[in-house]
């Protein structure tokens, strides 16, 4: 565990706290969801505790990261900085941190865009996300209801709830996002709200 206190120590000087504490609460959700629905729960932690590591950080060290490791934006990502550090997060634990896990590395990559045909692990992390104990947005207890029932539940009414937040303010949805959420569609996976 020597790691792990030096990842948070590390956590602590690279995040506001809030955003630390948001990293702890996503780490136990993720844990827990991991422990639930069969995914490695020790990867779901560091997946968690790192996810946002490169959240704070200012526009210059975003670029930097993806010159340095070759990275080429979309269209969509070089306009939508918010998407910036899921992507250099997992070039900053690969490159810095020596983190060589593929699984811990996709679910960084994938935790704010998710992806068609995501890994278990991914998903735990990208509903964690949702999830986790400082969430306070509109729909959050929906999401914790649907999580606790059903993961392929959770995540189709996830990614329709980011799908429909995004188009509301008329905002580009990414490729990503889209296919993932085309592909639950198409699954017919619909959301049942009504079982307690």
């Amino acid at each position: 565990m020597i790691l792990m206190d030096q990842w948070k120590q590390l956590l602590q000087t690279r995040l506001n706290e809030k955003r630390y504490y948001h990293s702890l609460c996503v780490a136990e959700e993720a844990k827990r969801l991991a422990e639930k629905y069969g995914a490695d729960a020790e990867k779901a932690y560091i997946a968690g505790l790192l996810h946002d590591i490169t959240k704070n950080a200012p526009k210059e060290e975003h670029e930097l990261l993806f010159r340095a490791s070759g990275t080429k934006l979309s269209v969509i990502e070089q306009k939508s900085q918010k998407l910036w550090h899921a992507i250099s997060g997992e070039i900053y634990l690969r490159t810095v941190l020596n983190i060589d896990d593929p699984e811990i590395l996709e679910a960084i990559r994938y935790h704010t865009t998710a992806k068609a045909n995501i890994p278990l692990l991914s998903e735990v992390l990208y509903l964690a996300d949702f999830t986790s104990a400082d969430r306070d947005y509109d729909d959050v207890d929906i999401m914790r209801k649907l999580v606790d029932q059903s993961m392929d539940e959770a995540y189709a009414y996830a990614l329709s709830y980011t799908v429909c937040d995004l188009a509301s303010r008329y905002l580009a949805v990414h490729p990503d996002t889209v296919e993932a959420y085309n592909e639950i569609a198409l699954r017919g996976i619909i959301p049942n709200l009504e079982r307690k």
